[in-house]
C-alpha cells in the first residue's frame, strides 16, 4: 500500500521534500504539509551545499549530511555524487575518524545493524530484523582497529556507514542493497567503558575461542539470510583480519578492504608512478614502514604482480623489505608475526634510516599508523638513492600520515612522486603546482562490489585485485601525471568504478566464478545495475 501524508515525508527513500509536484502533493495527501514553491533537485542540491559550506567544522558538516541522509536519501546521494571531491573527506577519511571517536556523543539516528555476544545462537534470526531483504553488500567491522585510532568499539560503526555511502555514490549500488554491520563484541578501551554516553556493549572483548565462534556463526547466518551478499571486512586487528580472510576467502563471497583493497589501490599507484619515474615495475625495490595487515596485504599483491611479470615467488619476495618498530624485518628481528614470515630477509638488523641507505629502495610505502615518521632525513635519504623517489604516506587519518604532501615535495625539492591515504591540497614549489594523489580505497571497492553484485560472484580470488589495480591505473591520464598525481580525478569515481566493474566482471566470467551466464554485452549488464538518485 502506498504511503501517504506525513508518512511519505518520514520515509527517506520516498521523500522529495519541496520537489514534490502539485500533482504529487494532491495524490499523496501532502497539501498543506509543504511550502508552496516546487523546487527542482538541482535547486535543493544548491541549498544543501550552501548550508554545508557555512558550517565551521568538518564534524558539523558530517552531522548535517548524516541528517540529510536520514530524511532525503536521494538528495543526499545526488549531492555527494556531484560534489564528491569536496564531500568525500567529510563522509569518509579524514572526518569519519573524528566521527567514530565521537559517535556515542553525536548519536542521532539508527543507521547500522548491531550484533553482540548476547545474540550468539540466534544471529540468523536477528539478521532477519533488517528491513531490506535483498542485501548484496555488507560492510562489517568489530571496531578493534579503526583507521589509525585503535579500538573504538561500537563507535567504529561509522566506518561501514561511510564505506556504504561510497558504494552508492561511487559505485552505483542501490542503498536498499547495502547493510552496515557492527560486530559489537565489546571493547578493551577503558575510556569507552567508563563513558556514560557510550552506546555499545559495555564489556571487555571475549576470549579468542568465543570470538571465533561469533564470527563463524555470523558468516553462515549471512549465507542463510542474504545468500547473494558480498561481505567486506573493515578495520579488524591484524591477526584476526588475516585469520578470517584465509578461512573464508574461497568459501564465501568476501574480501578484506584493509588487506586487499589497500593493496590494489597502492599497486595502481605504483604502476602509474612508473610513467613518471621512467622505471620498470619488475625492477623496483620496495620498502614498507609498518608490517601490519595493510603492509603485508600490499606486499602479497605486489608479489602476485611481479610473478605475472615473470619473476619466481622467491625473486619477488626478495624485492620487498619491511621495517617495523624493531627495525628491518630480518631473521634476528624479534616477534615475527605469521603474516610477516614470508618477508623475513637474510640481512643484518638495521634501524629505518640505515636500512634506506643499505637497501636503496626505489619506493617507500608508509602504512605504520605513526604520524610524522617520514622525516626530512628520511626523504633526503630516499633522494640520495633515487633521482625520482616514490613516497606513499598511506596511513589514515591525516594526523597519522607519515608526512604531508608539502613536506614530501619541499624536502625532496620537487623530486618525490607522492601519494597519501588522506587528502592534501596542491603544493606550489618554484612556480610548479604539484597535485598529490590520494590512495583512497574508494577507487577500488565500489567497482569490485558492483561487479560482484552484477555477476552474482561465488567468491573473489586474489587475481581480482590485480585486475582492479591495472584497470585503475589505466584511468590515469597524462594531465594527472604531469601534475604528479598517480591517481585519476576523484570527480570521475563513478566512471572509474564502472570501468573497474567491467574488467572484474569479465575476469570472473573467465574464471567460471559467477552464478549467471555471461551476457552478450557485459557493459550493458553493469550499467543496468547502477542506481541513479535523480528524481
Amino acid at each position: 500500500m502506498e504511503k501517504k501524508g506525513i508518512e511519505v515525508l518520514k520515509d527517506p527513500r520516498q521523500n522529495k521534500s519541496t520537489a514534490f509536484t502539485v500533482e504529487e502533493k494532491e495524490r499523496l495527501e501532502l497539501r498543506g504539509l509543504l511550502p508552496y514553491f516546487v523546487s527542482s533537485q538541482e535547486i535543493q542540491k544548491q541549498r544543501v551545499i550552501e548550508n554545508i559550506r557555512r558550517k565551521e567544522s568538518n564534524i558539523e558538516k558530517y552531522i548535517f549530511l548524516s541528517a540529510l541522509q536520514d530524511r532525503n536519501e536521494r538528495l543526499f546521494y545526488r549531492t555527494v555524487m556531484d560534489f564528491l571531491p569536496e564531500l568525500l573527506p567529510i563522509i569518509y577519511t579524514p572526518t569519519v575518524g573524528e566521527a567514530c571517536q565521537k559517535f556515542s556523543h553525536i548519536y542521532r539516528a539508527d543507521k547500522g545493524f548491531y550484533i553482540t555476544p548476547e545474540d550468539k545462537g540466534s544471529i540468523a534470526e536477528v539478521l532477519a530484523n533488517w528491513p531490506d531483504k535483498d542485501v548484496r553488500i555488507i560492510v562489517v567491522t568489530d571496531g578493534s582497529r579503526i583507521l589509525g585510532l585503535g579500538d573504538l568499539g561500537c563507535n567504529g560503526i561509522g566506518i561501514p556507514i561511510g564505506k556504504l555511502s561510497l558504494y552508492v555514490a561511487g559505485g552505483g549500488i542501490d542503498p536498499e542493497h547495502c547493510m552496515p554491520i557492527m560486530l559489537d563484541v565489546g571493547t578493551d578501551n577503558e575510556a569507552l567503558l567508563d563513558d556514560l554516553l557510550y552506546v555499545g556493549y559495555p564489556h571487555k572483548r571475549p576470549p579468542q575461542e568465543e570470538y571465533d565462534e561469533i564470527i563463524d556463526e555470523f558468516i553462515y547466518a549471512v549465507q542463510k539470510q542474504f545468500p547473494k551478499a558480498l561481505i567486506q571486512f573493515e578495520d579488524f586487528i591484524t591477526p584476526n583480519a588475516y585469520r578470517i580472510l584465509e578461512k573464508y576467502q574461497d568459501k564465501v563471497l568476501c574480501f578484506n578492504d584493509d588487506i586487499q583493497g589497500t593493496a590494489a589501490v597502492a599497486l595502481a599507484g605504483i604502476y602509474s608512478s612508473m610513467k613518471i619515474t621512467g622505471g620498470q615495475f619488475k625492477n623496483q625495490t620496495i620498502m614498507f614502514l609498518g608490517a601490519g595487515s595493510a603492509a603485508t596485504g600490499i606486499g602479497d599483491l605486489i608479489v602476485h604482480a611481479l610473478m605475472a611479470e615473470g619473476h619466481t615467488e622467491e625473486e619477488a619476495l626478495r624485492q620487498l623489505w619491511f621495517v617495523d618498530i624493531n627495525g628491518l624485518l630480518v631473521n634476528e628481528n624479534p616477534g615475527i608475526m605469521p603474516h610477516n614470515e614470508r618477508y623475513v630477509q637474510d640481512h643484518p638488523i638495521l634501524p629505518f634510516i640505515e636500512a634506506i641507505h643499505s637497501i636503496k629502495p626505489n619506493i617507500l610505502i608508509g602504512v605504520s599508523g605513526a604520524g610524522g615518521t617520514f622525516t626530512k632525513e628520511v626523504i633526503e635519504a630516499m633522494c640520495e638513492v633515487n633521482e625520482r623517489p616514490v613516497i606513499f604516506a598511506l596511513s589514515n587519518p591525516t594526523s597519522k600520515a607519515e608526512c604531508t604532501a608539502s613536506e614530501a615535495y619541499t624536502w625532496s625539492s620537487g623530486k618525490a612522486v607522492f601519494a597519501s591515504g588522506s587528502p592534501f591540497k596542491p603544493v606550489t614549489l618554484d612556480d610548479k603546482v604539484f597535485v598529490p594523489g590520494q590512495g583512497n580505497n574508494a577507487y577500488i571497492f565500489p567497482g569490485i562490489g558492483l561487479a560482484a553484485m552484477a555477476v552474482e560472484a561465488k567468491y573473489l580470488p586474489d587475481s581480482v585485485f590485480l585486475v582492479a589495480a591495472a584497470s585503475l591505473a589505466r584511468e590515469v591520464n597524462p594531465s594527472d601525471l604531469e601534475s604528479g598525481n598517480v591517481y585519476p580525478k576523484m570527480s570521475n569515481l563513478r566512471t572509474i568504478s564502472f570501468e573497474i566493474a567491467i574488467d572484474v566482471a569479465n575476469h570472473l566470467f573467465d574464471l567460471g566464478l559467477t552464478r549467471i551466464e555471461k551476457p552478450l554485452n557485459v557493459r550493458t549488464l553493469i550499467k543496468s545495475k547502477m542506481y541513479d538518485p535523480t528524481y
